[in-house]
């Protein structure tokens, strides 16, 4: 009770930090259009004929709506903690009554509308340039959508705070961070459609955490998903999302009892 008491206090922090560091969001947000740069190269290669059922007008909808789903989904807790754990700003954070991994997570969604406010003209311009037979047309799956949204964030964020907590045993994780964005890129859907991939490769990502950060709630969004097909992906998305809680907690425990041992 007493940490939903100060969620809203924790809201308010988050957002006026997000003003304040506006120009580094800004910067971001900016890395984060290659979806956008990548269409031209997919338009190309469609006009002649489509490639595995992709038009030009569903690449279109299919990057535009990549680059929305990613401003919301955005995560970069492992950063701030492998910060906090060499400057010894975590030892302070630790004093407070509120769990960090709480604050990490309000710092992260409180960023919401600030990254809203830059993603709203790309949706505004998809909707203008995209036919409408490239979204989905079921309310079943608009309904799934936004718990598909918040199940992408969980995912990421679970997932960085799981690797931020790594500083806790070496000098820093920023290299585990890497690697894992290279799994993201290849496997999620952000550069290249995953039914795009080679036959014998399509069904791998399905195995792996990436593709329901990006690739699934794009995939609700444009309709290439049956309500059948939803369901299962949604149940997959939500045990990912507990697999790499129960990692995250694991983690920060016993990485905090060795951070106190040596007297962090």
């Amino acid at each position: 009770m007493r940490t939903l008491r100060t969620l809203p206090a924790l809201f308010k922090v988050g957002f006026v930090s997000a003003l304040a560091y506006r120009a580094e969001f800004l910067v971001w947000m900016l890395t984060s259009t290659l979806p956008l740069i990548m269409l031209p190269l997919w338009h190309a290669v469609a006009e002649q004929a489509p490639l595995a059922g992709f038009s030009q007008g569903r690449f279109t909808a299919y990057f535009f709506t990549g680059f929305i789903v990613r401003q919301l989904v955005g995560n970069w807790a492992s950063w701030t903690i492998n910060y906090e754990v060499r400057s010894g700003a975590l030892s302070q954070r630790l004093l407070r009554p509120i769990h960090p991994i709480w604050f990490y997570a309000t710092e992260s969604l409180a960023s919401i509308p600030l990254r809203s406010a830059f993603a709203f003209p790309a949706a505004v311009i998809a909707l203008l340039v995209t036919d409408t037979s490239n979204l989905a047309h079921d309310a079943r799956l608009w309904a799934m959508v936004p718990v598909a949204i918040f199940g992408a964030w969980a995912i990421g964020f679970f997932a960085h705070v799981a690797i931020g907590a790594l500083s806790l045993w070496m000098h820093q994780s920023i290299k585990v961070v890497e690697i894992w964005s290279a799994g993201f890129f290849v496997f999620s859907g952000y550069l290249v459609p995953i039914a795009v991939f080679p036959r014998w490769l399509q069904s791998s990502p399905h195995w792996m955490p990436f593709e329901y950060m990006h690739g699934f709630p794009i995939d609700l969004i444009t309709g290439a998903l049956s309500v059948e097909q939803a369901t299962r992906s949604l149940g997959a998305q939500w045990c990912w999302v507990g697999i790499l809680g129960l990692v995250t907690v694991a983690l920060w425990d016993r990485g905090l009892r060795r951070y106190g041992a040596f007297g962090g």
